[in-house]
């Protein structure tokens, strides 16, 4: 970035809200997320209780990742709902930032259920043991069911949000993941190729592992502050100095407030400070082009005596 020169100062503060998702919207998806929670802590209890019984590690371990699945929809939910509080004086951003902090906690519960799904996994493929191939396959196909029907119920909101997103493509991969579960039940009843259903467990666990690394390095850069990934730099910065009117701009900062909005603080220096409103009007326009809801501007000029220096309020 540009380096700034000694310029007599204009301020300008701007704030602009965004809200990625209307009230209608999130009494649909808090209505999905409830749902699914219930629907998909049934399966647990039901995943749990076969897979002891039948001492299958392949039902165990999709009941361990249902398990974050239900603490993954229980922390979206609550997120949502914090976020409809309005700020106050101790929470001048209102509690936004939960969201993020919830990605970020989904991500570890994840990471600690592969974990222990390897664990056991490895255990059960050193020392295999005889399993039923027809539950396994009974029961893995009402995860089908089950986690389809969330991802079916998530579908319309995903567009609106990143987090709801996030929840429908997984429990998408979870029907797929359930699908091959199924699969294997059905090789094992007619094959008694036992050590399938612990293989199917560490197969489990990588896909988790996988598709969930960009939750994890994502909620981590966020919740420190980091530019989003979605958010190119270098080309904000050319495009905040194309404007018609800025001469360059310094000190420019992007940060996430939620999963859903992001933040901006800028210096804009000016030549014509008559030209002001349409020249901020127009950084505006430029940096919502980018997805930023929340610009806050300070604009600096030539040729004005400091005595001079006011506080111009655009709101």
């Amino acid at each position: 970035m540009k380096q700034a020169e000694p310029h007599h100062n204009i301020y300008v503060d701007h704030h602009e809200h965004g809200h990625a998702h209307n009230s209608e919207g999130i009494v649909s998806v808090n209505a999905a997320f409830i749902i699914g929670i219930c629907l998909n802590t049934l399966y647990v209890v039901i995943e749990a209780v076969y897979g002891v019984l039948y001492n299958s590690m392949g039902l165990l371990s999709d009941a361990g990742h249902n398990l974050s699945d239900v603490a993954s929809l229980l922390l979206a939910l609550v997120a949502f709902r914090l976020m409809k509080r309005k700020p106050d004086s101790e929470h001048t951003y209102g509690y936004k930032k939960f969201s993020i902090q919830a990605s970020l906690i989904n991500a570890m519960l994840l990471y600690i259920a592969v974990g222990a799904i390897l664990v056991e996994a490895i255990k059960k493929l050193i020392h295999p043991t005889a399993v039923d191939g027809d539950v396994i396959a009974w029961v893995a196909a009402a995860g089908v069911i089950i986690n389809g029907l969330t991802a079916w119920l998530l579908m319309k909101g995903q567009s609106h949000d990143m987090n709801i997103k996030a929840a429908f493509l997984h429990m998408t991969a979870d029907t797929l993941v359930s699908v091959g579960v199924v699969v294997s039940g059905i090789i094992i009843h007619f094959t008694d190729f036992y050590v399938l259903d612990p293989t199917i467990g560490i197969v489990i666990a990588l896909i988790i592992a996988w598709t969930s690394r960009g939750l994890l390095v994502e909620s981590t850069r966020m919740s420190i502050d980091a530019v989003p990934r979605s958010i190119d730099m270098d080309a904000l910065e050319k495009a905040l100095e194309s404007v018609e009117g800025v001469h360059h701009v310094h000190h420019l900062h992007v940060w996430a407030l939620s999963t859903t909005e992001n933040a901006l603080t800028v210096h804009v220096v000016i030549d014509d400070v008559s030209k002001l409103n349409p020249t901020i009007s127009a950084v505006r326009k430029t940096v919502a082009k980018f997805g930023i809801t929340h610009p806050t501007v300070e604009v600096e000029t030539h040729g004005l005596d400091p005595h001079e220096n006011q506080m111009f309020d655009t709101n």
